[in-house]
């Protein structure tokens, strides 16, 4: 046998005499033999090797044979690994019961007849080497099967590329013989459709054109009532009225033309935005303005839900507040007078919603679709002043748009109301505020009560206070801030138009450091903002 092939025999006994008789019993074996004196360097000698047989002694001091096999058992590795017990003491029943349980499968007497040891020793060991052999031969059947079966799959995907092929080639022929029937039928179909995209622009034209008409003639009819009106010599408050007339008729053919004009650029891609961070309130604060004398003469009560927190965007001023003002403006025309407006603002994730409701004659479900689209109009009503030329809407749409936002519009139909959705997309969390060239910090509020939620949060140095806020005034937010423990050392500016020594002192007893006058001085605000630092190390 050569050496490679010998396999593993474990020999432990606490008296090396006896190891030495195994030893020379078994060599001839031909086995590679091991020998522990102990059941501990046996286990040990066990983690290292494997064994095909373990001759154990019973009686051992420290571990006894029992132990030990208990011990090997225990192990996965060798809960299999044949073990044959010597005892040179008569062996109980029980004992040989114990034994068997702790995995042995023989016992051999001391003194110990070298032809049963040799004998039963190499039965285990051809045992083992025949489970050996036996092993090997299921590896080399698995890998032959693995093999036959990746063969089998090789073949299965070589016939199905080829008919995967022979498909595709199939489908291509198909596919172009379809093309073709389909370019044919397009073809036809362009034509005919091209054919009804001009009568339809020869259509909207005519109907553009008689609407441009119509509007334009709207305020000029007014206007020269009016002139003529002053040509009689009117009475002064007759006068004045014509004058107005006059004024507002022209700042609605200002608006309509300006109208006319921004639908041409954005379509032409001539419109830029001038971008910059923009508190929500304060665009909520300039579109109501816009719209603020349409409302008042309507009638209409106007309620504004804006949040406390500071919110903003990246967007145009002048553009979004256009945007935001035709929306309310729509709300306002299309409401009848004494009607009910709301604007509802509030975060939603990651954008901004901008809510515009009203009670107004509501949109028809047909238009519903269109409302966006240039030159889209509501029927018109007996009264002239809820006409136009259907662009507002659109130029809402497009300029939300370009801001990286979006519009929809809902309604339950005829006479109940209606209701537009802005969303546009907040500046990151860590952008809540505007920065100057100079690097300061600039929080802004549309009224005091909202400035006084964000003095409490932000702590400021300097607070620019107008005195004519709305809500609460510029005198009261000052009193409060100074009632603070952290608002004592804040140096308030008031802000107004009043320049007299009482305003002053009226300024300074409200708790204000700085009272300027309007239009705000920007070199006096600099050099204020400038000893601050001196007044801080004071």
């Amino acid at each position: 046998m050569a050496i490679d092939d010998r396999v593993n025999i474990l020999l432990v006994d606490d008296q090396p005499a006896r190891l030495l008789t195994y030893e020379s019993i078994l060599s001839e074996l031909g086995q590679n033999l091991v020998m522990a004196h102990s059941g501990r360097e046996a286990l040990d000698k066990l983690m290292r090797d494997e064994f095909a047989v373990v001759l154990l002694d019973v009686s051992m001091p420290d571990m006894d044979g029992f132990e030990t096999a208990e011990l090997i058992h225990a192990h996965p590795r060798f809960e299999k690994t044949p073990i044959i017990f010597v005892t040179g003491i008569h062996v109980s029943e029980l004992d040989r019961l114990r034994g068997y349980k702790a995995g042995a499968v023989d016992y051999v007497a001391i003194p110990v007849v070298p032809e049963i040891l040799r004998s039963k020793v190499a039965v285990l060991v051809e045992l083992y080497c025949k489970r050996h052999e036996l092993r090997q031969l299921n590896r080399i059947l698995g890998d032959a099967n693995k093999k036959l079966s990746q063969a089998n799959l090789t073949l299965q995907a070589e016939k199905t590329r080829e008919l995967q092929a022979l498909n595709a080639t199939l489908q291509r022929a198909n596919a172009e013989l379809e093309r073709a029937n389909h370019s044919l039928q397009r073809e036809v179909a362009e034509r005919t459709r091209a054919e009804q995209a001009l009568q339809e622009a020869d259509r909207n034209k005519d109907e553009f054109l008689a609407m441009l008409a119509h509007e334009l003639r709207n305020p000029l009819a007014p206007i020269l009532n009016a002139l003529q009106l002053m040509r009689m010599k009117p009475s002064p408050s007759q006068s004045q009225w014509a004058q107005e007339v006059i004024q507002r008729q022209l700042a609605s053919l200002t608006r309509l033309v300006d109208d006319l004009l921004d639908v041409s650029r954005i379509t032409r891609g001539k419109i830029t935005l001038a971008r910059q961070p923009l508190s929500v309130a304060t665009l909520i604060t300039r579109a109501v303005e816009t719209v603020e004398p349409l409302i008042k003469v309507r009638e209409h009560q106007l309620v504004l839900r804006i949040p406390p927190e500071v919110l903003q965007v990246d967007g145009d001023p002048t553009r979004l507040t256009q945007a935001l003002g035709n929306v309310l403006g729509n709300a306002a025309k299309y409401t009848d007078c004494g009607g009910r407006i709301e604007l509802i603002c509030a975060r939603q994730g990651t954008e901004v919603e901008i809510r515009v409701r009203d009670n107004g004659i509501g949109i028809p479900a047909e238009l519903l679709p269109r409302i966006f689209d240039l030159f889209t109009q509501f029927d018109r009503r007996s009264d002239d002043s809820v006409g136009g030329l259907g662009i507002g809407l659109a130029l809402v749409r497009r300029l939300v748009e370009m801001h990286g936002g979006s519009v929809t519009a809902s309604s339950n139909g005829d006479g109940a109301g209606s209701d537009f959705v802005i969303r546009l997309p907040l500046l990151a969390e860590g952008a809540l505020c505007d920065e100057d060239q100079r690097g300061h910090q600039v929080f802004s509020a549309p009224n005091g009560a909202i400035a006084l939620e964000t003095a409490a949060r932000q702590m400021p140095e300097v607070a620019l206070l107008d005195i004519g806020m709305p809500l609460i005034d510029g005198y009261e937010v000052a009193r409060r801030i100074r009632a603070q423990a952290w608002g004592k050392g804040v140096t308030l500016v008031a802000i107004t138009g009043w320049g007299q020594e009482s305003d002053r002192v009226r300024s300074q007893e409200a708790g204000f450091n700085t009272h300027l006058v309007k239009p705000l001085d920007l070199d006096k605000l600099t050099a204020l903002l400038a000893q601050l630092p001196e007044q801080a190390t004071a």
